[in-house]
């Protein structure tokens, strides 16, 4: 759920695995087109893709996102086999659909620290990207770049 410091959100969706637990919340600020993805769980790379293509689907249903609050901070795990997709595939489209910046809430643990630092380096390349150790911080930062 976001603080009361963003404005309306709109819940897309609420991503599962295939134990039923909560995956990823999904919540479209309309008033800036931020994406606020909050992830939870010890993640994979297998739930980290599948987060994503559901992502990327929202924003084939509806209006393409300009910013995005990627917010990992309620997850553990090492998702870093994720990177070649995510480098590849995401991130070239999501450049391509009018994404403009991203603001990375960073996970406490340090087994996800190096899918992270190779995240931030692969979107750097292509896009203004701040990390985070809060989800506050990251909107407050994130919104001076829309």
């Amino acid at each position: 759920m976001l603080p009361n410091l963003y404005p309306p959100a709109h819940r897309l969706l609420d991503l599962h695995d295939a134990h039923g637990a909560l995956l990823a919340e999904f919540d479209f600020i309309p008033e800036t087109r931020t994406l606020y993805v909050r992830w939870h769980g010890h993640l994979t790379a297998a739930a980290v893709i599948e987060g994503t293509q559901a992502a990327m689907q929202l924003r084939h249903q509806g209006e393409a996102p300009h910013l995005l609050l990627n917010d990992k901070s309620l997850t553990s795990g090492d998702w870093s086999d994720a990177l070649p997709w995510l480098h590849y595939d995401w991130l070239p489209e999501a450049a391509a659909g009018g994404l403009k910046a991203v603001a990375y809430v960073r996970s406490p643990d340090p087994a996800s620290q190096t899918g992270t630092r190779e995240f931030i380096d692969a979107v750097r390349l292509l896009l203004p990207l701040g990390v985070f150790p809060a989800a506050t911080p990251a909107w407050k930062w994130l919104q001076r770049r829309g």
